[in-house]
């Protein structure tokens, strides 16, 4: 018997059969379809008349993609490889190092020309002197109004001028400095490239204007003599000014009076005032001003009294109330008075002393 036939009219188009077979090997995968330039018009689009339902749309022209794409890419190659270059070949020269020229250091004695004055209170000494309306401490070293140079800021002049203030205090007024051995208070405010010198100084004292101790702090003789009070009066001035581009300098005058008696004395034991002229010259380069370090210049000094005998490189051995200096110097000199001394042993001017 045969099979069944085929419908008169055909095989239907939804029957499985011959046609199946036919497109079964055609797949519409996702590229297929995204790749179709068939657009089907909108509603809107096909009221009009005579209108196809579908308009081809344009190719994708993925050539012009790709070159801009290239174009980028070179581009930031370009940018990011000129970067690199003018870090490392820059047109502006950087400034060669300059070493901190050596400190050179004047200190000179100012003798007594009679009996060093004293009291056991320490009060009417500084009422009855010159010192009677300095300030304490480092209140005394005020800094002046600030103004921007031409190649550096304020707070840069600032700068110089505070780590100048931070030196003089330190080196004149830390008690462990002026009646001990202690220097690493002032050692750590100096340039790294003075260590040396700073070092050589107490190390191997030399009065040869390089390597004195009491060129770079002050420092008393503990065996002869301590503070009769730590109110250490104080007044001075302080100025900053450009020499370079890369250079800031600061100069200071600052007289310090101190109050000292015997070593081991009792509070009745009379004291006497002590005076110390420091005339110091800062300079700051730019790693100077970071580092909030100073490179010291020039120092000089005078103090009185004491003894024009007497060997000021290591520490300064002052003469206490009632006594006197066997030799006087040149004509007298006020460490209070603007003018610089000019002899390496000078007199201590009456006008410099308390008025007991």
């Amino acid at each position: 018997m045969d099979g069944p036939g085929e419908p008169p009219e055909g095989t239907s188009e939804g029957a499985p059969g011959n046609g199946e077979e036919e497109y079964r090997s055609v797949v519409f995968d996702e590229s297929f379809v995204r790749a179709a330039r068939l657009q089907e018009f909108s509603a809107q689009e096909r009221i009009g008349d005579h209108t196809p339902a579908v308009r081809r749309r344009p190719p994708v022209r993925r050539g012009l993609l790709s070159r801009q794409a290239l174009v980028l890419i070179v581009l930031i190659t370009v940018a990011f490889g000129t970067a690199i270059y003018m870090g490392v070949r820059h047109p502006y020269q950087t400034p060669a190092a300059q070493h901190p020229e050596p400190l050179r250091m004047t200190v000179i004695p100012l003798a007594p020309q009679s009996a060093v004055p004293g009291t056991a209170d320490v009060d009417a000494l500084y009422a009855h002197s010159p010192a009677d309306q300095f300030r304490i401490g480092a209140e005394g070293i005020t800094l002046p109004a600030s103004r921007r140079t031409a190649h550096f800021s304020d707070s840069q002049v600032v700068t110089a001028l505070t780590t100048a203030k931070d030196y003089l205090v330190q080196s004149s007024l830390d008690p462990d400095v002026l009646t001990g051995d202690a220097n690493r208070p002032v050692r750590i405010l100096l340039d790294p490239q003075q260590l040396d010198q700073f070092d050589q100084s107490f190390q191997h004292p030399t009065a040869d204007g390089r390597h004195a101790p009491t060129g770079w702090l002050v420092r008393f003789d503990p065996a002869r003599s301590e503070l009769a009070d730590p109110k250490i009066r104080v007044q001075g001035t302080l100025t900053a000014a450009e020499t370079d581009s890369d250079t800031l300098e600061v100069s200071s005058d600052h007289t310090f009076v101190y109050a000292l008696r015997p070593t081991g004395a009792d509070g009745k034991a009379e004291a006497s005032l002590f005076t110390v002229r420091r005339e110091l010259h800062f300079r700051f380069d730019r790693d100077d001003l970071r580092m909030h370090q100073a490179e010291l210049v020039v120092s000089y000094v005078q103090a009185g009294p004491l003894a024009c005998a007497e060997d000021t490189t290591s520490r300064l051995r002052p003469l206490l109330a009632g006594e006197t200096a066997r030799a006087g110097g040149p004509a007298g000199t006020d460490p209070f008075a603007t003018g610089s001394a000019t002899a390496l042993c000078g007199s201590l001017a009456a006008s410099a002393q308390p008025k007991l």
